[in-house]
C-alpha cells in the first residue's frame, strides 16, 4: 500500500485534478449505461415473442459488439485532429441522444397503443407500451453501440493524455479509475432494478440521457495542456488496433479515407495478431484464458441472467440485481490486482481461480427447481456471481499488463501494426466471433427448452452448467500451456521467439534490412524493432 501512496504522490496537482474530474464523469458515464443496458434488455426480453426471445436477444447483442468496433473506428480520425477531451464530450452527449430516441418513440406511440397496442404489463395485464415495432430495437442497439465503441475507444487513450506515457502511472491510474467505474457499475445495476419496477423497462432508462450528459459536461473541464502528449496517445491509439488511422506515406485530412485506413488497419492487426498469437507459446494460451473467460463473462451476464430472471424469478428487472452482484465481483477483482500485484507477478493464479469459480454456474438449474417467486433469490444468485466476476476481473485487468511486458521485451516489427494492438484486435475478433455465433445458439437452446417443458431448467443444465464446466477445463488446461506455468505463482512466463520466421507478417519481412534480419536470427532485438515496440 505504501507504494500506493509513493505512485500518488508522484502525480501533479495537474494530474490529480484532471484524475479526479476523469472519475467523477466516468461514473456518471457508468451509473447512465447500467440504466440503458439493464432496461434494454429486459425489455427486449418481455418484448419478443415467448419462444424467440432469447435467441433474439442475443443477436441483438451480437450486432451491438460488431457496432463496437465500427464507432472505435469512426472516432479514431477525430481523436488524431481535436483534444481527447473535446471529442470525448462530444461522443457522449451523441450517446444521449441515441439512448433518448427510444423514450422518444415509446412515448410518442403510447396514445396508439392505449388504443390497442400489443405490448402489456406482466403483473397487471394493462397496456404500458408504446405500439412501436419490437425490431426496432435491433437498430437502436446496434446505433447506440456505434457511440458506445466511440466512448470505449476515447477511455483508452484519455489517460495516457492526461498523464503522458509513465508505466507505473498509468496501470495505477487505470487500476483505480476501474474500481470507482465498478463502485458505480454495482450501484447502477442495484438502482435500475428498482427503476424498472417502478416505471417499467421501457421508461426506467430516463436518467440515461441525464447521466450522459453530466458526464459530457464534467469532462469538458479536463485541461488540454496534456494534448501535445502524442507520443503517449499514439501508444494508447495503436494499443486498439487502429495505429494506422494517420500512419500513411501520404497523409490525408479526409475523415472518409482516414476511415477506410482505420478499417484496413483494423484488418491487417487481426491478420498480424493471429499469427503472432498461434507461433508463440507465450501467446496461444490467450485464446481461451482471455476471448473465451471475455465471451462466458458476458454470456453470464446478458443470457444467462435475464434468463433466470425472467422464466424462472418471472420478474426480468431483477436480472438487473443479477448484474449488480457481478459488477461487485469485478470492483473486488480489480482491487485485489491492486493491491497484491507486487505478490502475483503473472495472470495465471487469477486465471485458475477464474476456470476453478465458473463451475458455480450450477446453482443456476438447482436453483430453479426450487425457487419461488421472491426477490431473494436473486440476490443469493448475485451472491453466487461474486466470486465468478472476481476472478474474470483480476484476470482481465493482469493479462492486459501481461500481454504489453512480454512484447516490450520482443523484437517485433512491423511497418504499419503496433505488436500489442494486433494482439489484443485478434483477441477481441475472436471473442466478438464466440459471442455473436454462440449466443444465438444458445439462446435457440432456451428457447426451445421454454416451449416443450414449460421450464428452463433442463437447458440451464446444459448451457449453465455442462458449457461452463467445459469451459472451466480449457481455461484450466490453457494455464499450463507457457513456459514456468507448472509453479503455482510463477514469476516469469516465457517470451517471443523472435528468431522464428512465422512470427512476422510478409509485409514486416519485406521491410527489416539484411542487418536487422541476421540480428533476430542471431536473438538480438533491432534498434528498430525496439522503438516499434
Amino acid at each position: 500500500m505504501s507504494g500506493i501512496g509513493r505512485v500518488w504522490r508522484s502525480y501533479s496537482n495537474a494530474e490529480k485534478r484532471d484524475i479526479g474530474i476523469y472519475i467523477v464523469g466516468i461514473m456518471f458515464y457508468k451509473l447512465g449505461l447500467e440504466f440503458f443496458n439493464g432496461s434494454i434488455t429486459t425489455l427486449a426480453t418481455d418484448s419478443c415473442s415467448r419462444d424467440l426471445s432469447q435467441r433474439l436477444v442475443g443477436a441483438a447483442q451480437g450486432l451491438n459488439q460488431a457496432a463496437q468496433c465500427v464507432g472505435a473506428i469512426l472516432i479514431a480520425p477525430l481523436v488524431k485532429r481535436w483534444p481527447t477531451r473535446t471529442v470525448l464530450a462530444a461522443a457522449i452527449i451523441m450517446f444521449s441522444l441515441m439512448t433518448a430516441i427510444l423514450l422518444i418513440v415509446d412515448s410518442a406511440t403510447e396514445l396508439t397503443s392505449k388504443l390497442g397496442g400489443k405490448f402489456k404489463d406482466l403483473e397487471t395485464n394493462k397496456i404500458r407500451y408504446g405500439s412501436w415495432e419490437p425490431n426496432l430495437l435491433f437498430l437502436i442497439w446496434t446505433v447506440s453501440g456505434i457511440c458506445y465503441g466511440m466512448v470505449e475507444l476515447i477511455r483508452r487513450v484519455i489517460p495516457a493524455d492526461i498523464v503522458g506515457g509513465h508505466v507505473d502511472k498509468l496501470r495505477r491510474m487505470d487500476a483505480t479509475v476501474h474500481i470507482f467505474y465498478e463502485v458505480a457499475g454495482t450501484s447502477g445495476a442495484f438502482a435500475s432494478s428498482s427503476a424498472i419496477s417502478r416505471w417499467g423497462n421501457n421508461k426506467s432508462f430516463f436518467l440515461t440521457p441525464v447521466f450522459f450528459g453530466f458526464a459530457g459536461a464534467t469532462w469538458v473541464f479536463i485541461s488540454t495542456l496534456s494534448f501535445a502528449r502524442e507520443a503517449a496517445v499514439n501508444e494508447e491509439m495503436e494499443a486498439t488496433g487502429l495505429a494506422g488511422v494517420d500512419h500513411s506515406k501520404k497523409p490525408s485530412t479526409n475523415y472518409l479515407v482516414m476511415v477506410w485506413r482505420g478499417f484496413r488497419s483494423f484488418g491487417e492487426s487481426v491478420w498480424v495478431g493471429g499469427r503472432l498469437i498461434f507461433t508463440n507459446r507465450c501467446f496461444i494460451w490467450l485464446v481461451p484464458s482471455y476471448a473465451i473467460a471475455l465471451y462466458l463473462h458476458r454470456f453470464l451476464e446478458n443470457t444467462l441472467a435475464p434468463a433466470f430472471a425472467r422464466r424462472v424469478l418471472e420478474v426480468s428487472a431483477w436480472s438487473q440485481i443479477i448484474v449488480g452482484g457481478s459488477n461487485f465481483g469485478e470492483l473486488l477483482g480489480a482491487l485485489a490486482v491492486l493491491v497484491l500485484s507486487d505478490y502475483v507477478p503473472t495472470p495465471l493464479p487469477w486465471l485458475r481461480f477464474d476456470a476453478l469459480a465458473l463451475n458455480i454456474v450450477w446453482v443456476l438449474p438447482a436453483f430453479a427447481r426450487i425457487a419461488t417467486n421472491d426477490v431473494s433469490w436473486a440476490w443469493k444468485v448475485a451472491g453466487c456471481f461474486i466470486p465468478i466476476s472476481m476472478g474474470w476481473a483480476a484476470g482481465d485487468v493482469s493479462l492486459a499488463a501481461y500481454i504489453q511486458s512480454v512484447l516490450s521485451e520482443s523484437a517485433f516489427q512491423h511497418e504499419r501494426v503496433s505488436a500489442l494492438g494486433a494482439v489484443m484486435a485478434f483477441l477481441y475478433s475472436t471473442y466478438i466471433v464466440l459471442n455473436a455465433f454462440l449466443s444465438v445458439v444458445l439462446g435457440h437452446v432456451i428457447d426451445n427448452d421454454l416451449k416443450a417443458n414449460n421450464t428452463i431448467i433442463r437447458s440451464l443444465r446444459t448451457v449453465g452448467g455442462v458449457h461452463f464446466t467445459v469451459a472451466c477445463a480449457l481455461v484450466l488446461a490453457s494455464t499450463f500451456v507457457p513456459k514456468g506455468a507448472f509453479s503455482f505463482n510463477p514469476k516469469r512466463l516465457g517470451s517471443i521467439t523472435t528468431g522464428s520466421t512465422p512470427v512476422h507478417s510478409d509485409s514486416e519481412l519485406d521491410s527489416m534490412d539484411k542487418k536487422d534480419d541476421a540480428d533476430l536470427k542471431e536473438g538480438l532485438p533491432s534498434p528498430a524493432g525496439a522503438a516499434n515496440v
